[in-house]
């Protein structure tokens, strides 16, 4: 079962998912300024391996560490997570919410739409 990320551990994700492999140092060079010390990240991935969303390889005495969860099966996660806490699990709640409150044009919302019913079709 996928468990939530702290915002430590999804900055480190989102890179091992953009790179598929690294190294700590690998890492913190995709980090922005000021950079986490090494330590850090190096117990942030340990963690995330705990979690089962990291694996590595070992040559020699380094690590290099992938991702063993995939970045869509997060996104799925994530999405459920934040439509069944907030809207209820009605994506009419949602839409509604992104109208009011983000401003959406009526072009947004008829590109949602047209995408919605492509993706109905594509099924």
């Amino acid at each position: 079962m996928i468990k939530e990320l702290t915002k430590a551990e999804e900055q480190v994700m989102l890179i091992l998912w953009e790179m598929g492999e690294a190294l700590v140092k690998d890492v913190i060079d995709k980090m922005n300024e000021p950079k986490p010390a090494y330590n850090t990240v190096s117990t942030v991935i340990r963690v995330l391996e705990g979690k089962g969303f990291v694996d590595h390889k070992a040559i020699g005495n380094t690590h290099i560490y992938f991702p063993i969860i995939k970045e869509t099966d997060y996104k799925k996660f994530a999405i459920d997570k934040v439509m069944n806490n907030y809207f209820e699990n009605s994506y009419e709640s949602l839409v509604s919410f992104l109208v009011k409150e983000k401003s959406m044009s009526n072009e947004e919302l008829n590109e949602i739409i047209q995408l919605a019913e492509k993706l109905k079709k594509d099924k």
